[in-house]
């Protein structure tokens, strides 16, 4: 194509002009890219403004491969050129190049020191990658520049609410508010941020107003409205406001089906029942979102030293469910043979368990300062050959390390039960039971069978003494129903079948665990509008471990919950000899209890579907002696059953682990496999 008449500074001035107005105009388009090859590669000053602008053009149009060469062309005629550095960092940033594209921002900041976006740009990212204390700096520096600019004060309050600050993150997205009563971001994030603190501080008034801040985000609008309305939903079932939960769900299980959410939070999303294969797609979606832009860091090797370097990644190395579930385990491993790493990345509560853990590890990593990337590194260096993940999905977690790829061999195990649908993860530990051969397809990891259940236990977790029933608020006669699953857990279809057992057995209660003080205000409710008399409900305060597993051995009977059952809590009835019954659910999420019974001998708990789940409620209420017998077993189970058999669970996920480096050693792509049974 010939290049436009006039001088090179003025034809291209002209489509730049031109372009601005019409970004997806291809033929205008070609015209800049004629005249750019026309003027040749001199570099002056006009044609490198010029090849930022295109690149700008071309990164609009989502080409942002041939936008960053433009650039970087740009960059190198006329590098002392603030514009040019900002536009840089505009396309590394859509690239999901974060580190790249705040240092590009920085540039821009220092070259251009009096336009505020490149540092808030900078602090935004900085943040993200977690670079707090300088993330601070810039954005503190961006709001100096300019107080109204609100996506500048928007990051500090977020990064606030990241160090805990929950206080002070509320009162910076109220700034943003006064600021842009309009702004979607705000008023989720503020929601968020008095969700978490009422889930902190017991706050009914902030739990009620998180609430009202979501419902007011989604009315505004957000692009992807999936994030926010999964934590709407969650509040919902946090609280038991049922009212209009079915509609909420319901939108949230099409965005998901129609693939138009990548933020709603698939550990939410599994509290839907959507089935297996909708959660997947959830999970993907959210990973590749959560995780855009990381790509593997470190050289692969398959040269191991002469013990196998097991690193145990997670957030909740103190009083944590996970923390129970592991102490023992860690413990136990086989020092001769494999050496245990714990690499944590969450707060130091400074109790027992966390002593206790710290101290069974042969080493212990706080990556709790540290970026993602700079975790990773550190996990690399550390020569660890197979990274466990056990947060997955849940709250805290950061999946960003995993994606760098430290570890040659990396699984996902205990924390999250489904597939986290993340292409650094090699395997899921699993069994039989909560994730059967079958269902492979509903996993990007490849499933690793354990011979008995998935889930560890700790031998030593002391039963306090049993207190009267008077001192739990229980009546002196008449089947305790014991319910203590989080309040999320329960729905009013489950609600309605306890209620059912309920009438069924004249005098039985329902133990349950206490929440939030609207919990029990509106359980209550739907049991008389039920026809269930409020007081047949009783709740149970938060206690420490000792008491809260004695308290079980006033119970009769553990009724679990769905679609997401009883996981650390089922465990928790059967080791204080609580019978739990069950009904293996579509996921992995709902079939947890099933595997726990299966492998302390009595899988007849779980029964086929919820007719018999409520039939076999009543008729063990009314045969006191067939409990009495169920309550025998599991006392004598509890010495020999697999369940509780810390030794038995070691050697199997060591076996587990060296089936994974050997298939990575022979060159081999990760496959599923099953852990054959213990010998002796």
């Amino acid at each position: 194509m010939t290049a436009p008449s006039g001088t090179g500074k003025g034809a291209v001035a002209d489509l730049r002009r031109r372009l601005a107005g019409k970004p997806g105009d291809g033929a205008l388009l070609s015209a800049l890219f004629a005249a750019l090859d026309t003027l040749g590669q001199a570099g002056t000053p006009e044609e490198a403004v010029a090849r930022s602008n295109l690149g700008e053009v071309l990164r609009r149009q989502g080409r942002l491969a041939e936008a960053e060469a433009h650039h970087r062309k740009a960059l190198a005629w006329l590098p002392d050129f603030g514009g040019n550095h900002y536009n840089w960092g505009v396309t590394l940033q859509a690239l999901g190049r974060k580190a790249e594209a705040a240092t590009a921002y920085g540039e821009a900041a220092r070259l251009m020191p009096g336009y505020a976006p490149a540092p808030c740009n900078q602090g935004v990212l900085l943040r993200e990658i977690g670079r707090l204390e300088e993330a601070e700096a810039a954005l503190h520096r961006a709001a100096k520049l300019d107080p109204a600019l609100v996506p500048a004060r928007l990051a500090l309050a977020v990064l606030h609410r990241d160090r805990g600050d929950l206080d002070r993150a509320a009162a910076g997205f109220r700034t943003c508010l006064c600021l842009r009563p309009d702004l979607a971001e705000g008023h989720a994030n503020l929601a968020q941020t008095r969700k978490d603190r009422g889930q902190r501080c017991g706050s009914a008034e902030d739990a009620a107003a998180s609430i009202v801040g979501f419902e007011r985000a989604l009315r505004i609008g957000l692009s992807d409205s999936g994030g926010v309305l999964a934590q709407l939903v969650q509040q919902r079932r946090h609280l038991c406001r049922w009212s209009g939960l079915a509609a909420l769900s319901g939108r949230l299980v099409e965005l998901v089906r129609e693939g138009r959410t990548q933020q709603a939070n698939p550990w939410i999303f599994l509290g839907e029942g959507a089935g297996p294969a909708l959660e997947r797609a959830c999970a993907e979606r959210y990973s590749g979102w959560k995780t855009r832009g990381i790509l593997p860091a470190f050289p692969n090797r398959t040269e191991r030293g002469p013990k196998l370097r097991i690193g145990y990644l997670s957030a909740d190395f103190h009083d944590h469910a996970t923390a129970v579930l592991i102490a023992e385990l860690i413990e136990r491993h086989d020092r001769d043979r494999f050496e245990i790493v714990g690499c944590s990345y969450g707060v130091d509560d400074g109790g027992q368990l966390r002593r206790r853990l710290v101290a069974g590890f042969d080493r212990f990593l706080d990556l709790s300062p540290l970026t993602d990337e700079v975790a990773a590194r550190l996990i690399h260096e550390a020569g660890i050959d197979i990274l466990v993940d056990l947060k997955g999905h849940t709250q805290n977690a950061r999946p960003g390390i995993a994606a760098h790829r430290p570890a040659a061999v990396q699984a996902q195990w205990l924390g999250y039960p489904g597939t986290l649908g993340s292409p650094a993860i090699d395997y899921v530990i699993a069994d039989p039971v909560v994730a059967p051969a079958e269902s492979q397809r509903f996993y990007s990891e490849r499933i690793v069978h354990l011979p008995d259940s998935y889930q560890p236990n700790d031998r030593r977790r002391a039963i306090g003494p049993v207190p009267d029933r008077a001192d739990c608020g229980l009546p002196a006669e008449g089947v305790v129903f014991c319910a203590f699953n989080a309040a999320y857990k329960i729905g009013p279809e489950l609600f309605g079948r306890w209620c059912r057992i309920l009438e069924r057995v004249p005098g039985s209660v329902l133990w349950l665990l206490e929440g939030q003080a609207e919990v029990a205000v509106n359980l209550r409710r739907a049991a008389g509008d039920r026809g269930i008399a409020p007081e047949r409900l009783v709740f149970a305060p938060r206690l420490p471990g000792p008491e809260h597993l004695a308290r079980h051995r006033l119970a009769d009977l553990f009724l679990d919950s769905g679609p997401i059952g009883s996981h650390t809590t089922a465990s928790d009835a059967l080791w204080a000899g609580l019978p739990v019954l069950t009904v293996p659910g579509r996921s992995f999420a709902g079939r947890v209890a099933a595997s726990l019974l299966r492998a302390i001998g009595m899988p007849d708990l779980a029964v086929q579907d919820w007719e018999a789940y409520e039939a076999t409620a009543q008729r063990l209420a009314t045969q006191p002696a067939e409990l009495a017998a169920l309550k025998q077993r599991l006392e004598q189970a509890r010495t020999t059953a697999p369940l509780f058999d810390t030794d038995r669970f070691a050697r199997a996920i060591e076996a587990a682990y060296a089936t994974m480096w050997d298939i990575h050693a022979a060159g081999e792509p990760p496959c599923g496999f099953a852990v054959p049974l213990p010998q002796g």
